[in-house]
């Protein structure tokens, strides 16, 4: 069974949160509005830095719950970009939840694709800069 294990993604986590008693549901477990607004928040950094800029979400394309979220699960979310159009960035989010502190596990609980917009200062679509451009830090 120790194979069967898995482990994090060996790639730049994008944001890691703990979720709190004010975020569970009825049942115990973690909203999925609290997931999905974390979700958002993770798929948004890698957009804005590469629309060098704001944006906005414009679409969820998937969203697949596979494993509730519990409070005292550290909860990782790595977000890449999948596609760049003219004015739009697809971001793939898959989020982690290391759980049981006395036998450690990981387990992947939550995998999202996001497309957001490119926005100027006044909300207005705009197109996304060649990728040479200077990236936010």
């Amino acid at each position: 069974m120790a194979n069967d294990r898995i482990t994090l993604p060996n790639k730049h986590c994008t944001l890691r949160v703990v979720p709190m008693p004010a975020d569970l549901n009825p049942n115990g477990d973690v909203f999925g509005g609290w997931v999905m607004a974390q979700v958002d928040v993770a798929g948004a950094i890698p957009a804005m830095r590469r629309a060098c800029g704001r944006v906005a979400t414009v679409s969820v394309n998937s969203f697949l719950f596979k494993q509730p979220i519990s409070v005292g699960d550290v909860v990782s979310f790595y977000a890449e970009i999948e596609r760049v159009g003219t004015t739009s960035i697809t971001v793939k989010v898959e989020v982690y939840a290391e759980r049981n502190y006395a036998a450690p596990i990981i387990v992947k609980v939550t995998e999202a694709e996001l497309t957001y917009v490119a926005i100027d200062g006044a909300g207005m679509k705009r197109k996304v800069p060649p990728e040479n451009m200077p990236k936010l830090d």
